[in-house]
């Protein structure tokens, strides 16, 4: 499975998150760093929580990660 990650940088009142987009780039998921679980749990990947957490750490705003599950 091929996904991609991209951090957003939020603001003062909303707070930064992760989205999460399948391999033609539609949206699966998105959630905010503080709170994965409900959201990976909805599309099915909480059981790569752990990869997908510590992919998502490390990413820089705004840029595209290519991860493969």
């Amino acid at each position: 499975m091929i996904i991609y990650l991209i951090k957003i940088q939020g603001t003062e009142k909303i707070p930064d998150y992760i989205q999460i987009r399948d391999k033609d780039f539609n949206l699966i998921a998105y959630f905010r760093m503080n709170n994965p679980k409900r959201s990976l749990t909805q599309c099915h990947l909480m059981d790569k929580m752990e990869e997908i957490i510590r992919a998502a750490e490390k990413l820089t705003y705004g840029k595209i990660q290519k991860l493969m599950l």
